[in-house]
């Protein structure tokens, strides 16, 4: 029986003055690669940084790309990092900044699961950074369970849009369906990722979870956050309907996150139940307006915008 090849990887990580969390994920990504030897590159696409974000960069043997931050956008700035330093790979393995791999065998679990010629996006699971609180850390326990599994477009009855969730904070593609398929879209305010999930799925691809490979990765956002966040949902889920026409919407999986949310609250920290209520009605509100935000004026559509450049050109 033939020797299965091992599959080479790039890791893309778009960065914008990291800090001190991009240092945290930078040492943290040094140790995986090393325990790693299907590595090819890291590259590192920098949005014109003013501070050591890309002094860390180098110091840790990373390629850079720097380009000016009025250029980034979700979905172009990783599509021209797919081609740079990519010519070897397999398979491309994009991380933001403030995401930490929780192991040094992270990045393999993740490379591995594309034994599978089908699979197409695969992306690990995200704990909560150790100061999370506790509305962030429920989030994290809700959307990223500890259980694996591969979904397809035939699953959709039963998964809904959970078959096409997914997330560039720590997520994979193989390089030829993401090349097949387009990529992602060169302009897109938020969720590139689920968009290109949609395609795959849609094109006969399967989309993996990795419960066993894990990043810290957690917000400790404002109610007005959280709106913001929630109104460019919106935006994307009115602009890109047919994913939700194809797969189904979100209202159940809403529904059973503030269950299990309340849940959570009352057994680990009862005192925040109020302040989640207020985060979900900013989250509420914010979702619908941003699904129509084509009946709302130019200038509050960037106001309640989190990705403001997104409406500037």
């Amino acid at each position: 029986m033939a020797e299965t090849k091992p599959l080479l990887a790039t890791v893309i990580i778009p960065t914008y003055n990291g800090g001190t969390i991009w240092k945290a994920c930078a040492a943290a990504l040094v140790n995986a690669r090393a325990a790693c030897n299907q590595i090819s590159n890291v590259l590192v696409i920098d949005s014109s940084s003013s501070d050591d974000t890309v002094a860390v960069a180098h110091d840790c043997g990373f390629s850079v790309h720097v380009i000016e931050s009025r250029r980034f956008d979700h979905g172009g700035t990783r599509n021209l990092a797919c081609t740079l330093g990519t010519d070897s790979a397999d398979i491309v393995v994009f991380l933001t900044q403030d995401a930490i791999l929780a192991s040094d065998s992270s990045l393999i679990r993740l490379i591995n699961v594309f034994q599978d010629p089908q699979v197409a996006v695969a992306y690990g699971r995200q704990l909560p950074h150790v100061d999370a609180n506790p509305i962030a850390a429920h989030a994290r326990r809700f959307n990223y369970r500890d259980r694996s599994y591969v979904a397809s477009r035939e699953a959709k009855e039963r998964t809904g849009l959970k078959t096409v969730f997914t997330s560039n904070s720590f997520a994979a593609y193989r390089l030829s369906a993401f090349k097949e398929l387009g990529g992602f879209p060169e302009k897109s305010i938020v969720s590139e990722d689920m968009y290109f999930a949609a395609k795959a799925a849609m094109g006969g691809y399967k989309i993996a979870y990795v419960a066993d490979a894990t990043v810290l990765h957690s917000h400790n956002y404002t109610p007005l956050e959280e709106f913001r966040r929630y109104f460019d949902i919106g935006v994307f889920h009115r602009t890109e309907a047919w994913i939700a026409q194809e797969f189904g919407g979100a209202g159940g999986e809403g529904t059973r996150f503030l269950m299990s949310e309340f849940r959570y609250l009352l057994k680990v920290a009862p005192s925040w139940i109020p302040r989640a209520c207020i985060h979900n009605f900013f989250k509420i509100a914010g979702y619908k307006l941003g699904k129509n935000y084509h009946r709302l004026p130019a200038s509050l559509r960037r106001s309640f915008s989190m990705h403001k450049k997104y409406w500037s050109t």
